[in-house]
């Protein structure tokens, strides 16, 4: 990005020029973008991230760089707002590590969770489509690095890469697919069954391609997904332990049964899908 200055001169009583420089154009070069020809290679742990996204792996080589040339990173602090709601987007965003929420809040403060966001997940791609502000607040659950896609660049591989353009079809095919279940759940399951989905959830290959059976995540977070409380998390998990689906453990759970976890009905043996 090409910052044109204007200097102001003036001459003093003595004859000599003084040029001076205000603090307005010192703030300005100090926020003027690097091109991407000169920026400095991206952090290994988004590099990898990226190289691992389905979407680049019908990229060229090339093609690859020029958009690992263009992103950046940021972390955030467990409770953070990554992004706000009535902003304007102009990153396709990525989570590189940590664990995030969608939610959205009425203006009498009722808040509700749409969805988790765990690492190897995109998100962000309506907005950028539809050139409008954020619907949804994303927060960090946990200490959580995001890697940004610049619009330029994300428009670029809309343009220019048909692997890329199916990619998104697939994406939003899915996410279509998580917010019709979610509803039906909410309205049609008890709340165990509720939490058992909520975690079934969490393994949708096309949503979360990375996810691992050990789920590091709490009762409180789970409780936020489902929108039921902690202590209902409690004995949902405790239940399906004694199940088989799952197993606790010091620092989260793991699924032992992901069919099981999708089938599962109260008071019933759950109907095993294959895990």
């Amino acid at each position: 990005m090409e910052v044109s200055f204007c200097c102001v001169f003036w001459k003093i009583k003595d004859g000599r020029s003084t040029l001076r420089s205000s603090r307005r154009h010192m703030r300005r070069q100090s926020l003027e973008v690097i091109p991407d020809s000169v920026r400095a290679p991206a952090a290994p742990q988004l590099e990898d991230m990226v190289r691992r996204s389905r979407w680049a792996a019908g990229l060229a080589p090339e093609d690859v760089e020029h958009v690992l040339g263009s992103m950046q990173e940021r972390q955030f602090a467990r409770g953070a707002c990554i992004a706000r709601a009535g902003q304007q987007v102009e990153h396709w965003m990525g989570l590189v590590d940590g664990f995030a929420k969608m939610s959205v809040a009425s203006q009498e403060g009722r808040i509700s969770t749409l969805t988790g966001v765990s690492a190897g997940v995109w998100f962000g791609e309506g907005s950028l489509f539809k050139h409008e502000a954020r619907r949804y607040d994303v927060f960090a659950l946990r200490p959580t690095r995001i890697a940004l896609m610049p619009r330029r660049t994300f428009e670029w591989l809309r343009g220019t890469s048909v692997p890329f353009n199916h990619y998104l079809q697939e994406l939003l095919n899915a996410r279509l697919s998580l917010f019709i279940g979610a509803l039906a759940h909410e309205r049609l399951l008890d709340t165990d069954a509720r939490v058992a989905n909520c975690l079934a959830s969490l393994f949708n290959p096309d949503l979360y391609p990375d996810a691992p059976r050990f789920l590091e995540v709490g009762q409180v977070e789970i409780g936020l997904l489902a929108n039921v409380s902690r202590q209902r998390v409690n004995v949902a998990l405790r239940r399906f332990q004694a199940l088989g689906l799952i197993r606790l453990e010091k620092r989260g759970l793991t699924v032992l049964d992901l069919g099981g976890l999708r089938g599962y009905q109260q008071g019933a043996v759950p109907l095993s899908l294959g895990g």
